[in-house]
């Protein structure tokens, strides 16, 4: 396996591998061409994050500055809004669904790195996917770690610390976030 398929497989892998680390600065490069372009150009800003990202659509909506790490791995779905300064460590996954709303200084991570200092010197580390629902609306300056999920028409208040999943159908803030509130959300038929 490669170092690349490792990471994607939540297998330990090798961070600064040579292959890694010139995809991390094709996507560097790719960010500060899209946090560069004029705010009005909208036709070329999104299909900038159409190139960056793994999946998204001619509806989908970043405010600059955006950073990420490989953004390929990075999946939204339909009319996706995030505002300002929305930064996502996409080594694994982050899978976020249609109808979600992310307000500014949102972190998102999927790297881990071990807490013992001489094994986190070796750049060895590995990687847990992210996955938010549908219709979810995550509040300004929001953390979410590694493996997290967050069901469906969930509203995370703002400056929560996300470190476990998160039920559909509620509210959930605080460090770490805690479900505050249950929601009786109408199910489709």
């Amino acid at each position: 396996m490669t170092e690349k398929e490792k990471m994607i497989n939540g297998i330990e892998y090798q961070a600064d591998d040579k292959e890694l680390i010139r995809e991390l600065n094709e996507v560097k490069d790719l960010c500060w061409e899209y946090n560069s372009l004029r705010p009005t150009l909208l036709r070329e800003r999104n299909a900038l994050l159409q190139q960056i990202l793994g999946k998204a659509d001619d509806d989908t909506f970043i405010n600059q500055p955006f950073f990420c790490d490989y953004g390929k791995h990075i999946r939204v779905g339909k009319r996706f809004f995030a505002n300002f300064n929305l930064t996502v460590l996409d080594e694994a996954f982050v899978t976020i669904g249609d109808d979600c709303f992310i307000g500014p200084n949102v972190s998102i991570y999927t790297a881990c790195h071990s807490t013992d200092p001489a094994e986190r010197n070796t750049r060895r580390e590995w990687a847990k996917p992210v996955n938010i629902g549908h219709n979810c609306w995550i509040g300004g300056s929001v953390t979410i770690l590694p493996g997290v999920t967050i069901g469906d028409n969930v509203t995370i208040g703002a400056g929560s610390v996300v470190v476990h999943d998160i039920p559909a159908d509620s509210v959930a803030a605080g460090n770490p976030a805690k479900v505050i509130k249950k929601l009786n959300t109408p199910k489709n038929p």
